[in-house]
Parts: structure tokens; C-alpha cells; sequence
């Protein structure tokens, strides 16, 4: 008779972190259970506490926290057990892929040695053993040289073979549970795909159990079979996926839902007529840039031939996979990177190879937002100060007026005035990409360049960016550059889309002719890997994805 035990059962879970002297909750009577061959997706916006009931199950919690109730992994408690008790389950029944494989890989040790590490670990094993083992593991994921692959470095690969890499190091005692916390967020969406193919045909092979932790409802849809909804620390709502798509009860994953970009929902944007004949305020003709030979190292050519121009009033969504060269062009256009050939003008006046003197000037017409808000803002100046800063050093505003300025630019992003006095560590993810376009917008530019502005957002703090920076956009009538890998976010705002793939312009044309009749192959491919939030519509998407990488040869 087959053994029915749950391999994961979690009943009335609950974790709470000690901070300046009170214990705050963070998962709140949590019940579940995980069979064999299950996905269980839980799903929330950052700070639900998605991923602290992943790290609570195996004891992987800060030193502050403490944790209550009870997990059983195939029946045994784990929940405060001793480190050396963890340890016999850690790595060989539960394994762990996270969200950042170069921070949770060693990075002074081979991806080889780290699995054959794990390997050695759990079972009695010779080094030749392990490393065939390794290596097998590593062909199962569909890592390119697999041999060749097992003696390099995490830093050597790219962020899709890392991925890999960690799912084979997961996957090397044969997991009966998989944890993959946030496993594709900071993935193009071709490698996404691939990915999540891998994750899935894995797990019918071995019958393991995935816990899935995510905010991107469309990888919930390709591969999920049931769903947890939290808000904070609370489970909202816990049903299979048909349902919780097709029919949520709760008002807040209706929310959740609502919030999910679409491709195709959004009505065609078009320019203003008197726009569209303007003179284009950014004008790239035959750009070349290359970064230079450094001692063994050959030159690249990031950007090869490329030629667009942005009329005033106009988003123009620049898209493509990691390295195609979309951000070498973006920050080439606002004059931070070196122009090997070509030509770059904005409002007419030619930026390659001006003089910094030069280049300060036309910088007033440009306003740039960056991907990762926390990096970009000096954490020691106030939010207040951060965004002056640009009006003072242009020497358009200074004391009563400055203060002005600031409060304007506060309202215009729905921040409250009160938080000009807060520093960057005080504010959420959503809010300092606000300031993040209000310190952009200070000097009113003709030009804003938005590199990859909602990639680290939740889908309803994305939502309200989005709209946010669309009615600034209508207000204001800047051209924006739009670079972002994710192309349901580039149809809610562009006018135009521009496809890049290995430095190259692959196609450029009207939002609604690219979305819905794709001339080249590699758009068609591009399109065919974005997850759509509803589970069959995936399956049909997923299947005719296959077949066009078929017809095509991969």
C-alpha cells in the first residue's frame, strides 16, 4: 500500500522577530500540506511573509526570530530541533533554490566543488564518485560543457546557468521537498521559460514536492497546482489554482489579480499628430560602442549599428534578454559611457564625444531613473535633500524656493511632504522608486531614460508606479526611453517598441504591430516566453512556445 504521509505538513506556524524590544509577528497561524509530485505556490506582496515561513521550516531563521507550532518533514518534527538534527535534512529530504544564485553560491570555490561538497555530505562517496555524479547533475539541468561547466566559477556563468547550477546542487540527494524562493525574478523571460520547463519536467521525474515563493503571478499559473495567498503574515486565501484564478473569494488576491499586467489589455497608444512631425528629441543614428581590449581580454562591441529616434511626447520601449545591450544604450544616450562610432543627439545637439563642460549643459534636458532605487540614492542624505540636490547644483532653486521645488516634486510622485525628512533605508521598495523619478524630474527634462524601473516591484506597487508615471508622462509630455525586460509592462506604456538581441536592433515598429504580428523569429520567441496569469491559457502558450522553438531549431 502507498505511503499517503504529506511530505510537508505545517500546522499553525507561527514566527515573530524581537526588534527594539518587542516581538513583532511575521506568519500567523499558518497551516498547510505538501504531497508528492504537488506544487504549492504562496503568493503576496514583499512583506507578507512568503519568504519567512520558507526559511522557518528548516531552522534558516535570523538569530532574533522564534518560531512556534509545528513542521513535519515526512513525518518528523523539525520545528526547533537541534542544528545537528537540521543538518540530516538540510541538503538530502529539503534543498532550497534562491531567489540570487551569486549571493547564495560560495564565490571562491568551483560550482563542481560546491555539489560534490553536498554530495559527500550526506553519503559515503569517493571524490571520482561525486564528480561523475556532479557532472551528471549538472547535464540533467541542461548546463551548456557540462565538464567544462563543473571547474568554473559562479562568477564565469551567466545568471541563467547559476540558476541552473543551484538547481542542480538542490536537486543532488533527490530532494523529497524543493523549496525555490523568488526562483525566476531576476531572469529575462526566455530563460524564465527555460526554467521553469526544467523545474517542472524535474519534478515529475523525481516526485518531489515544490514549495514556489513568488510575486509574479504568471509563473504561478505555468506551474503551480495549488495556491496560498498571504497578507501580512495572515493566510487570505488557500485553494487549487483554477480556482484562485478563475474565481478568488477574497477581496485582496482579487487585488492581486487586477493588478497583473496583461499583454494586450491595454488599449493602442498613439502620438499626438503635431508629436509625431516635431524633431525627435533623442536621435541615434549607426551607434557603436565597444569596451576596449584589457589585457587578455578581446574587445566587445555591446552595441553594433544601431540607429531609433524618440519624438517629443513618446515612450519608447527598448526590450530584450540580459546582455543584448539595452542598458550600454541607454546610459550611452545620457553621456556615461564612450560612443566607439555614430551618432547621438539630443534636441539636436550632438553628445558623442562632447566635453564634459558640454555634456553638463544638455544633462538639464535629461533625467535618468535606475533600476535599483536603494543604490542609486546616497543613504546619508534625507529624501528631501536627495531631490533638491539636482535643482541646487543646476543652480535653478536654492532656500524658500528650493524648499518649493521639493514639495512640488513630493506631490507630483503621491509622496507625503513629511517624508522629505526620511532617509532611504526608512522607505519601501515602491517609494523610493518615486523619489527615484521625482530627483529625474526635478529640472522638468525633455528626456527621461527609466532602465528597468519595476523589475525588483511587487505587481501592485508595479501597478501604481506604472500608472503614476503614465500620468506624469501626459502631463509633463517628456519622451521617455523605456528599457526593460519585461513586455507586459512595455504594452501598458509604449508607443513603440524597439526589440535588441547581441547588440543588434532586431526589429522596431508601432506597440500594437510588434505585440501582434511579430515579424522576425527571435520577437515571435521573445513573446512566446512571457507567463500570462491564467493556468490554461499558460498550458496553450507553453505548448506553442515549444513548437516554435521547434520549427526554429533549438
Amino acid at each position: 500500500m502507498a505511503d499517503t504521509t504529506p511530505i510537508l505538513q505545517v500546522d499553525g506556524l507561527n514566527v515573530e522577530f524581537w526588534v527594539e524590544g518587542v516581538w513583532y509577528p511575521a506568519v500567523i497561524d499558518m497551516n498547510f500540506t505538501l504531497s508528492a509530485g504537488e506544487v504549492l505556490a504562496i503568493v503576496g506582496e514583499s512583506g507578507s511573509g512568503k519568504s519567512t515561513t520558507a526559511m522557518g521550516l528548516m531552522g534558516l531563521l535570523a538569530p532574533n526570530a522564534r518560531s512556534s507550532g509545528s513542521v513535519k518533514v515526512k513525518g518528523v518534527e523539525m520545528l526547533n530541533q537541534p542544528a545537528a538534527v537540521l543538518r540530516r535534512y538540510r541538503g538530502k529530504e529539503v534543498a532550497y533554490i534562491f531567489q540570487e544564485p551569486m549571493t547564495a553560491l560560495n564565490p571562491v570555490y568551483t560550482v563542481g566543488s560546491q555539489i560534490v561538497e553536498v554530495l559527500r555530505n550526506h553519503f559515503e562517496m569517493g571524490p571520482a564518485v561525486a564528480r561523475d555524479r556532479a557532472i551528471e547533475l549538472l547535464t540533467m539541468v541542461e548546463l551548456p560543457n557540462p565538464v567544462q561547466a563543473f571547474d568554473k566559477y559562479p562568477h564565469q556563468l551567466s545568471g541563467g546557468q547559476r540558476q541552473r547550477a543551484m538547481i542542480a546542487q538542490a536537486l543532488a540527494c533527490d530532494p523529497a521537498l524543493l523549496v525555490a524562493d523568488e526562483p525566476t525574478t531576476a531572469l529575462d523571460v526566455t530563460v524564465q521559460a527555460e526554467i521553469l520547463d526544467l523545474m517542472r519536467n524535474l519534478k515529475d521525474k523525481l516526485n518531489s514536492a515544490v514549495l514556489l515563493i513568488t510575486h509574479d503571478m504568471g509563473v504561478v499559473a505555468d506551474l503551480s497546482d495549488r495556491i496560498l495567498v498571504m497578507k501580512d503574515g495572515l493566510t487570505v486565501e488557500n485553494d487549487t489554482s483554477a480556482v484562485i484564478f478563475n474565481n478568488p473569494k477574497h477581496p485582496y488576491t482579487q487585488s492581486l489579480l487586477a493588478s497583473v499586467p496583461k499583454l494586450g489589455s491595454v488599449a493602442v497608444r498613439t502620438l499626438e499628430a503635431l508629436a509625431a512631425k516635431a524633431a525627435p528629441v533623442l536621435e541615434v543614428t549607426n551607434l557603436v560602442i565597444e569596451y576596449p581590449k584589457r589585457g587578455r581580454i578581446p574587445a566587445f562591441r555591446a552595441v553594433d549599428d544601431i540607429s531609433f529616434s524618440i519624438q517629443p511626447g513618446e515612450i519608447l520601449g527598448l526590450v530584450g534578454e540580459s546582455g543584448s545591450g539595452k542598458t550600454t544604450v541607454g546610459r550611452a544616450a545620457i553621456g556615461l559611457l564612450p560612443v566607439h562610432d555614430g551618432s547621438i543627439k539630443i534636441l539636436g545637439n550632438e553628445i558623442a564625444g562632447a566635453k564634459m563642460r558640454n555634456l553638463k549643459s544638455f544633462r538639464k534636458d535629461t533625467g535618468i531613473v535606475f533600476q535599483d532605487p536603494a543604490s542609486s540614492l546616497n543613504p546619508r542624505l534625507p529624501i528631501g535633500e536627495s531631490i533638491g540636490e539636482p535643482l541646487l547644483l543646476a543652480r535653478e532653486a536654492k532656500g524658500d524656493e528650493l524648499n518649493r521645488r521639493v514639495e512640488d516634486l513630493l506631490d507630483s510622485v503621491e509622496l507625503p511632504r513629511s517624508y522629505r525628512n526620511r532617509y532611504p533605508h526608512e522607505l519601501s521598495g515602491g517609494q523610493k522608486q518615486r523619489v527615484g523619478i521625482a530627483r529625474a524630474l526635478a529640472l522638468s527634462p525633455k528626456l527621461l531614460i527609466a532602465d528597468e524601473p519595476t523589475s525588483a516591484l511587487d505587481v501592485s506597487v508595479q501597478a501604481r508606479f506604472l500608472d503614476l508615471l503614465q500620468e506624469l508622462q501626459d502631463s509633463l509630455k517628456f519622451a521617455c526611453l523605456f528599457i526593460t525586460h519585461d513586455i507586459a509592462v512595455v504594452d501598458i506604456l509604449a508607443h513603440r517598441i524597439a526589440v535588441m538581441q547581441n547588440g543588434k536592433l532586431v526589429e522596431v515598429g508601432p506597440r500594437d504591430q510588434i505585440l501582434n504580428d511579430p515579424q522576425e523569429l527571435y520577437t515571435k520567441s521573445l513573446l512566446a516566453a512571457v507567463p500570462v496569469p491564467d493556468p490554461a491559457e499558460q498550458k496553450k502558450r507553453r505548448e506553442a512556445r515549444a513548437k516554435l522553438l521547434a520549427t526554429a531549431g533549438k
